[in-house]
């Protein structure tokens, strides 16, 4: 299980995109979403992520480079998961269950809190939603697959009160994965930050999470 300790930086939550990337590049810690867990999906284009924390937002930024790129869905909690598409699960405070952010190269979010895939699922609703920072370097419109090298940036700010802790609480320590996915594009691929041993592809298994510092 990797484990993964994270700088504080205020007031990331107030920063514009460029200001986010910049402070990020400097000061956050990066490492990256390499692992390919499945033979019969071998393609791992270069992903990495930026996280740190301020007073009440985690915040992660993904850096993807490879094969074409897709928006296909712009509203949220469409299935973004078949676009080009970065994920963000974190367990909830009592561990008997997780929330799952995932979000395509526009924007656009699924987000919701279950106990597994298809067990006492949760979605977001819009006032939830709103409430989650997004940044993105295209512009919130759909568009088909891109062919070639593609490079895209995007970031997400998730308060601590909508992971499940008391207004004002941060916690030290939170487990999770991420994940870079691509499931209707002409090179699906599934890559992740902690490996995760299952005979198919699945991100929804808690018990592969590792471990993001606070510190």
């Amino acid at each position: 299980m990797k484990r993964l300790v994270l700088p504080h930086i205020e007031g990331l939550e107030q920063m514009s995109f460029g200001r986010l990337c910049d402070i990020m590049e400097r000061e956050a810690v990066r490492q990256g979403i390499d692992c390919v867990n499945w033979r019969e999906y071998p393609y791992c284009p270069i992903v990495s992520f930026d996280a740190a924390y301020s007073d009440r937002y985690l915040f992660v930024r993904f850096f993807v480079r490879g094969l074409g790129v897709k928006a296909a869905y712009c509203n949220d909690n469409d299935p973004v998961w078949q676009d080009s598409c970065v994920e963000l699960f974190v367990a909830t405070p009592d561990g008997n269950g997780y929330f799952n952010f995932e979000m395509n190269c526009i924007g656009a979010l699924l987000a919701a809190k279950r106990k597994s895939r298809k067990e006492s699922v949760e979605h977001f609703d819009a006032a939830g939603l709103s409430r989650v920072v997004r940044h993105s370097t295209f512009e919130r419109r759909a568009f088909a697959e891109r062919e070639g090298i593609c490079e895209w940036s995007v970031a997400m700010g998730i308060p601590f009160d909508l992971l499940g802790y008391p207004e004002g609480v941060r916690p030290s320590v939170l487990r999770g994965n991420l994940y870079k996915c691509a499931d209707e594009t002409a090179v699906p691929h599934y890559v992740s930050w902690n490996p995760i041993d299952t005979p198919a592809p699945d991100f929804h298994r808690p018990e592969f999470f590792g471990e993001l510092i606070l510190g």
